[in-house]
């Protein structure tokens, strides 16, 4: 199946990685590792295949402070989420 997440970020510099299981979870991973950063909202949009359903889809963003994790919801077949 595929899963589709679409993901606004606060700046721009955001690049995907990859994406994790963790238990059921689908974990997406970004990263913001730059030192200047365009303060705009940055859209981004993965479709990755999997095998099983996730019982949550996660985004985590990494950046030079530390990262954040947040939670992704399903509206019409596909994930949504922001960076809080």
């Amino acid at each position: 199946m595929k899963v589709v997440l679409e993901v606004t970020f606060r700046m721009g510099g955001v690049n995907f990685r990859s994406t994790k299981w963790e238990d059921e979870n689908l974990v997406f991973e970004f990263e913001r590792l730059g030192d200047a950063f365009i303060q705009v909202l940055s859209n981004q949009r993965v479709e990755v295949d999997v095998e099983q359903v996730p019982k949550k889809v996660l985004v985590e963003l990494k950046t030079k402070e530390g990262g954040k994790v947040f939670e992704a919801f399903e509206r019409d077949g596909k994930y949504l989420a922001a960076e809080p």
